[in-house]
């Protein structure tokens, strides 16, 4: 568990999983949609269905809660491109909007950034972002990210066709970053 104040991310518990149900998959088009992956189709799962792989999200090392105030408001996670070679790669999501544009995830990911430093043998992290989400490339920027990669073109949404930005952070540069 990591805290900033009144923000704290944490491992899931079975307690936690009405409350990641009702924010991810009771709604058929929730906002926070609109900005994560909106390229890809979001469906809806009753709660018997969600609880069926509830192993998935109580107690993992890589999907923890955001809580405001003992209130879960979105996600963190990481996932392996390439396990070998140590190469992770991090997301996270702030379902409930209220709680957007107030500097929420970018605290969010310093704590994630630094509990993924301190415990895994990691020489970089970083995220896949599209260019329609310019806030989540702002909090890349704010956090010392170097953008590496723009795929032109490579996202269509809405009928528009967006850039894949991948922005990325060395665990030597993290370290000047933070001090």
């Amino acid at each position: 568990m990591y805290t900033d104040k009144d923000l704290t991310i944490r491992p899931a518990t079975e307690e936690d999983l009405y409350a990641l149900w009702t924010l991810i998959y009771k709604e058929e088009a929730p906002e926070w949609k609109q900005w994560d992956a909106p390229y890809y189709e979001h469906k809806t799962l009753s709660l018997e269905e969600y609880l069926k792989e509830k192993e998935k999200r109580i107690g993992q090392d890589d999907f923890w809660l955001i809580e405001v105030e003992g209130k879960v408001i979105g996600s963190v996670s990481y996932y392996w491109e390439h396990k070998p070679s140590q190469w992770l790669e991090m997301g996270i999501a702030i379902y409930d909007s209220g709680y957007w544009s107030g500097g929420y995830g970018t605290r969010v990911l310093r704590l994630w950034i630094t509990h993924l430093f301190n415990t895994l043998s990691l020489v970089r992290v970083g995220f896949t972002t599209w260019s329609g989400n310019q806030r989540m490339m702002k909090v890349g920027e704010k956090l010392g990210m170097t953008l590496e990669a723009r795929l032109r073109k490579c996202r269509y949404y809405n009928g528009k066709y967006y850039d894949s930005i991948r922005m990325g952070l060395l665990r030597e540069e993290w370290s000047r970053h933070v001090l």
